[in-house]
């Protein structure tokens, strides 16, 4: 399975970015696929899950109500919204693919494939 992300840049705080995570597999129906974080001198830090079957969301409870994960209908692409983006949330964010849900949506070892991860700065 190869991801691909997208949709990083530089922004100023309250602005919005939205990422993009393009997967390759045969199927997806088994999988959750997630966004995570990781800041300069910071462990990865998880964000957002979404399982594809189903729809079933996830996200880091400091991050909800501002960012929003959703799979496209026609394509095997995940996104990541991002609104009222604060300097904070500066980081490179990598798209991850658990191929068999196991339901520790948040924990990084549950996750087989990483994409390469997109720089997002947000600027105050």
């Amino acid at each position: 399975v190869q991801l691909q992300a997208s949709g990083g840049g530089l922004v100023q705080a309250g602005g919005s970015l939205r990422l993009s995570c393009a997967a390759s597999a045969r199927t997806f129906s088994s999988y959750t696929l997630a966004w995570f974080r990781q800041a300069p001198g910071k462990e990865r830090e998880f964000v957002a899950a979404i399982r594809w079957s189903g729809g079933s969301t996830y996200y880091l409870d400091s991050l909800k109500g501002r960012f929003t994960i959703s799979k496209g209908n026609a394509e095997n692409t995940v996104y990541l919204q991002m609104n009222s983006l604060k300097p904070e949330d500066t980081a490179v964010y990598y798209c991850a693919a658990d191929p068999y849900s196991n339901g520790r949506y948040s924990y990084t070892g549950a996750y087989s494939y990483w994409g390469r991860g997109t720089q997002v700065t947000v600027s105050s």
